[in-house]
């Protein structure tokens, strides 16, 4: 196998060596897949603003995440079934985490169970739940959620990252193509003894119907105040993409919040989760930290989002692909890739802690443009300008010579006109008593403030 030398590359690697169905399940997304792409396709149309000449020599990406401290913001999401990438499944991804000195969730859908990880060795984990299950029989109401808080609050679990966005399975067209199913050699270990159930439907699969069957489509705002009064573990409320859920969720006693779109599994055309963030993280109000998961590949993804906000990111996906070419050292090599694509980030950046990534660090496509110094008008341009009387001059179709009168423009509110200095009138403004020349010999991106008019 050729080296690799990004986490993108694990995926092809991956589509290779698994069976189609288990690949299709770990890369696929709902529907047209549009939010899939756009996941990832979101943090290519965020550039950077970097800052030069700052001592980079010394670079510190150290972080807190509930208390816990840890090596750097980039953690391990939960992903099911991680027996199908790899024997080892879950104990690699452990261990993987562990020797990074970062954060592993463990999926309620597990292959290995919170006991068994939990005896890989010493680390900080998270719980990912879905609050109510609906069990047949004895279970029907919240009593197995209970006893898998208290299993994983045993096994030294530090906090439970509550999944809310799955009232309902998404359709995801490719587990149904493929007739998915677990294969018979695995079992959901956190759920030992029970039946999966067989294949019903022709336009659904085994693993649709047990998990859709179980998942309570009355989930509120309630059950997650009933989680609380049963663990000390602090919750995460993982699946939030709005403003307005962001300060229910902290209103109601969220410790933090992931801002996620469950990898593009659910809803499709919902926005990706960097598009969402800083929504969400205004919502929040600085009360509760931020964190975002899907589409991060690169350490410039990592750097964009703790630029918008967040605290720390999450990694699924990469953490399978990787898992099913090299087991635990593709884990490894996944999270030092992108923690030494995170430092260079960092240092081209100017940036030498996470306290001091800013806002300003970066440009969104949907930031207002941003305001250029404005170079004044030579006096005699200013005593031309005010000799024009307060109409301005006549429109002209364009100018021939630098600094000719050019034609008011239709985006100025009050019709102005204003001094082309290019060869060719190529002026639009920006705002009343503003003029943004686009091209020009010497005022090349510049706006020229126009002194004040009356308007009325």
């Amino acid at each position: 196998m050729a080296e690799v030398t990004n986490v993108t590359e694990y995926q092809a690697i991956a589509k290779e060596k698994l069976p189609k169905m288990a690949y299709d399940y770990y890369a696929s997304g709902a529907e047209d897949q549009w939010t899939l792409a756009e996941n990832r396709n979101a943090f290519s149309r965020i550039l950077f603003r970097p800052r030069i000449l700052i001592d980079v020599s010394k670079i510190d990406i150290t972080t807190t995440v509930l208390g816990f401290k840890i090596s750097m913001p980039i953690m391990i999401a939960p992903t099911a079934f991680q027996k199908m990438a790899h024997p080892e499944g879950e104990y690699a991804t452990a261990r993987a985490a562990s020797a990074a000195g970062t954060i592993m969730t463990l999926s309620s859908w597990a292959t290995s169970s919170v006991e068994e990880v939990a005896s890989t060795g010493p680390g900080i984990r998270f719980f990912q739940l879905y609050v109510r299950l609906k069990f047949t029989i004895v279970y029907k109401d919240r009593n197995v959620v209970a006893q898998l808080v208290r299993r994983a609050e045993r096994a030294g679990f530090k906090a439970i990252a509550l999944t809310v966005d799955t009232p309902i399975l998404g359709r995801r067209e490719s587990d149904i193509k493929n007739r998915f199913t677990l294969p018979p050699n695995l079992t959901l270990k956190n759920f030992e003894g029970l039946n999966l159930g067989k294949m019903d439907q022709a336009n659904d699969s085994g693993l649709a119907s047990y998990v859709a069957g179980q998942i309570d489509r009355t989930l509120s705002w309630k059950d997650v105040k009933w989680l609380q009064s049963i663990t000390s573990m602090p919750i995460l409320v993982k699946g939030v993409l709005t403003a307005e859920d962001a300060r229910i969720a902290v209103q109601n006693g969220a410790a933090g919040i992931i801002v996620s779109n469950h990898g593009a599994r659910q809803l499709d055309y919902v926005p990706s989760t960097i598009q969402a963030l800083e929504e969400v993280v205004k919502g929040a109000q600085g009360r509760v930290p931020v964190f975002l998961d899907g589409g991060v590949r690169r350490g410039t993804d990592v750097f964009k989002a703790l630029a918008l906000g967040a605290s720390g990111i999450f990694i699924g996906r990469p953490v399978v692909f990787s898992l099913a070419a090299e087991g635990e050292a593709g884990v490894r090599k996944v999270l030092q890739m992108l923690r030494d694509e995170f430092e260079l980030t960092m240092a081209l950046s100017g940036c030498r802690s996470l306290s001091e990534i800013t806002r300003n660090h970066i440009v969104t496509e949907w930031d207002a443009p941003r305001a250029l110094p404005a170079p004044r008008l030579s006096a005699s341009i200013t005593k031309r300008w005010l000799s024009l009387g307060p109409e301005g001059p006549k429109s002209t179709t364009g100018s021939k010579r630098a600094g000719e009168i050019a034609g008011p423009c239709a985006r100025l509110p009050c019709k102005k006109a204003c001094y082309c200095y290019s060869t060719q009138h190529a002026s639009s403004y920006s705002g009343p008593g503003f003029c943004s020349v686009l091209k020009g010999p010497s005022f090349n991106e510049q706006r020229i403030q126009i002194p004040a008019r009356n308007e009325n």
